[in-house]
């Protein structure tokens, strides 16, 4: 499908249902109000100040969804990259990290689990019995800090229940997938609930290895473990814990020479990682005037990352060229997070200012080995992160209608590094961020609620993010290229959300513009070995400055009471200003990496009989580069994406205890791609420098089945 017509699709769609406000509808829209847990206080998300999305799990109605990776595509301007067994990197508006060969990496888009910091390593991100996925745009530099340049991703899983609950859970799908889910939750005592949930998963992977005759070198096979226990000895009070388990043990077989489906490698590699989590909430209400909330989270995690560098079987190269690259990880992180709210007897300057103050803590140590065969013995690290904060926010009602915000957030940022080449850094940084915002409520408002029947409110806002300075550590750098300065980022940011057509619409839409400087750009350069191959070195760089600007539009409107119809549409144009790369070219005024020019997810949802769904749905996006390196040498169509668009359906049952979903994925078995790189690695063609890419999920189709006794 042409890159015009996916455009053309993406903007009929959001149109189209517009079309539809004439038709007939009964009383009551089953749209039902979400409500965004990642900020400061609880808050509806329609009144949350800020582009935010959040996509509800309790209703999976797309297919068996068992990892973060495949809900994000849903999101606008939200884009992955993989590299691995699954795409744990994650873009939001054109900024975030591609892949992670070698420490230390300061994530762009923080991953919090349960209270839990996983940012970086999201392959823990599994998703069975998890309540909803929030996804906040844009710089926290209040909220979060300096793990959140680009933005944040809450995953909340759910609540012990008031009563008895239970739950099985079987799926069955095409390429040797099963899963088994079990969830049990209650009352212990009148004021102590529990949760427990565990779930197997595993399926072949989509990869043929025709050189072992084995078709499961790229499978996937994962455990989640999770228990949650919720106290409330008063009505003041209440303590939530959670501990969880999560055992990777995945297969990575993913590239080819020939770009397809088909491996000759004869040491598949691994992506394996073992995660225990834990945290402890207290939320208490100290009096009428003030409220605490306190967060304890930690993770001890181990991965195991590795992979047949010339994707082949020795002997397939005259010369020999055979080699493997393997990264094993220790990382333990340890997070607290204390805040002080005002109550209704606590607000400020007259009654008419909530007030929030705050600290943070993170410790996090990383031990690296690498196992690398052009390596005479392996090579080692520990690397050493501390980061304190203060912070604090004011929330003024100017008028009954208009609210000023405004949050600060003050970080030091120190790091330790040590490895076994003898190279020792000891950066420190002191960061500030914060935002402005102006929010104006137009609900009541006499004009609109005639015309409309609306509930809507629109803010303007100014916010400033910021990521600690780095350095590299390939011993095969030039000096000059070993350290990197901090990037900042001004977001401007207009936005307007509501429920109009007496509910049955519900819109949200954000304009932005961000102003990157010190860009942290993530570059390489290709060295040639003795052998006459190549060594492909990743590494970090400052660019001058770059700006991401951008539209997402959210929507969800049910013209009928059986019938919803949906849209997610994000629109991106990113640049750079005065960049040069590794490779000597010119890349002023260019895009950046994995930052898609358009997205979108559009769909409907139709219930004919009280009991039966059917939906459908499109999603899709731009072409884009994959990487800020030699992009423009040969032809464009070897160094980035083609544009794409994919359909998925499905079909369910809700019965009385039980529910059978079908659903397919990719229907039209589309080849798009998830990471992309442009070196030589094939010596059919003399270790050419060409594209090579890993291929994503291809069709899927399957089956659920869920009991609730």
């Amino acid at each position: 499908m042409s890159i015009f017509s996916n455009r053309t699709m993406a903007l009929l769609a959001v149109l189209g249902w517009f079309s539809l406000t004439q038709a007939a509808h009964t009383a009551q829209p089953a749209i039902e109000e979400v409500l965004v847990t990642g900020e400061f206080r609880g808050a509806r998300l329609e009144d949350s100040p800020a582009s935010i999305s959040i996509v509800s799990l309790e209703d999976q109605k797309a297919g068996t969804v068992n990892h973060l990776e495949e809900i994000l595509g849903w999101l606008p301007n939200v884009n992955l990259a993989s590299g691995a067994s699954r795409a744990r990197f994650v873009q939001i508006r054109g900024i975030g990290e591609r892949g992670q060969f070698a420490e230390p990496l300061n994530p762009s888009v923080g991953l919090v689990l349960d209270g839990v910091d996983m940012s970086g390593i999201g392959t823990a991100a599994t998703l069975f019995d998890v309540q909803q996925v929030e996804v906040l745009r844009g710089p926290q530099g209040t909220l979060y800090g300096a793990n959140a340049l680009a933005g944040l991703i809450n995953v909340i899983s759910n609540d012990p229940t008031e009563s008895l609950y239970s739950q099985l859970r079987l799926d069955g799908a095409n390429y040797g997938a099963l899963g088994a889910g079990l969830v049990i939750s209650g009352p212990a005592t009148a004021d102590l609930g529990y949760r427990f949930s565990m779930q197997k998963y595993q399926d072949d992977g989509f990869t043929r290895n025709r050189f072992l005759g084995r078709d499961d070198t790229n499978d996937h096979d994962e455990l989640t473990l999770r228990g949650k226990l919720r106290w409330s000895p008063s009505d003041d009070l209440t303590w939530t814990a959670m501990l969880g388990y999560v055992d990777v043990a995945n297969g990575y077989d993913a590239f080819s020479l020939d770009n397809d489906r088909s491996s000759l490698s004869d040491e598949p590699g691994e992506d394996e990682q073992k995660s225990r989590v834990g945290s402890l909430r207290m939320v208490w209400d100290m009096s009428e005037a003030v409220s605490f909330q306190g967060t304890l989270g930690g993770a001890d995690s181990d991965s195991d990352y590795g992979y047949d560098e010339d994707w082949t079987f020795d002997g397939f190269d005259p010369i020999g060229y055979s080699s493997t690259d393997r990264y094993r990880r220790n990382r333990d992180t340890v997070t607290l997070d204390a805040r002080w709210l005002s109550g209704e007897e606590g607000r400020l300057f007259g009654d008419t200012t909530d007030w929030v103050v705050g600290a943070y803590a993170l410790t996090q140590d990383v031990d690296l080995r690498r196992t690398y065969t052009f390596f005479s013995e392996d090579f080692s690290s520990d690397y050493r992160v501390r980061r304190y904060a203060l912070y604090g926010e004011l929330v003024s009602s100017l008028t009954e209608t208009t609210q000023l915000i405004f949050g600060l957030r003050g970080e030091r940022h120190e790091a330790r590094y040590r490895d076994s080449e003898a190279v020792r850094f000891d950066p420190d940084d002191d960061m500030l961020g914060g935002r402005l915002v102006l929010q104006h409520d137009f609900s009541g408002n006499a004009v609109l609620d005639k015309t409309f029947l609306a509930k809507s409110m629109a803010y303007i806002s100014i916010s400033h993010g910021y990521k600690s300075g780095g350095f590299n550590i390939s011993g095969t750098l030039d000096p000059a290229l070993r350290e990197y300065d901090p990037e900042s980022l001004w977001n401007y940011e207009l936005g307007l959300k509501g429920l109009w057509l007496d509910g049955r619409l519900d819109l949200r839409a954000a304009l932005f513009t961000m102003r990157r400087e010190d860009v942290q750009v993530s570059t390489s350069i290709i060295l040639p070995r003795p052998d006459g191959s190549a060594e492909f070195v990743d590494y970090i760089g400052n660019a001058a400055r770059g700006t991401n600007s951008g539209v997402e539009v959210e929507a969800t409107y049910q013209p009928l009471d059986r019938l919803i119809l949906f849209a997610n549409v994000g629109f991106l144009h990113t640049k750079f200003k005065n960049f040069i790369n590794s490779s000597g070219e010119d890349l002023d005024g260019k895009p950046q990496a994995h930052a898609p020019g358009y997205q979108f997810y559009v769909g409907a949802e139709i219930r004919p009989a009280a009991r039966w769904f059917f939906r459908v749905e499109t999603e899709g996006r731009d072409a884009f580069y994959y990487s800020n390196s030699r992009r423009f040498v040969g032809t464009t169509a070897e160094v980035r994406s083609d544009s794409y668009a994919l359909w998925n359906a499905s079909a369910g049952y809700d019965a009385d205890g039980w529910s059978i979903k079908l659903w397919g994925r990719n229907l039209g078995d589309n080849d798009h791609t998830v990471r992309g790189f442009y070196f030589g690695n094939d010596p059919r063609d003399f270790y050419t420098e060409r594209g090579f890419f890993q291929l994503a999920e291809p069709r899927r189709y399957g089956v659920t089945l869920t009991w609730e006794p």
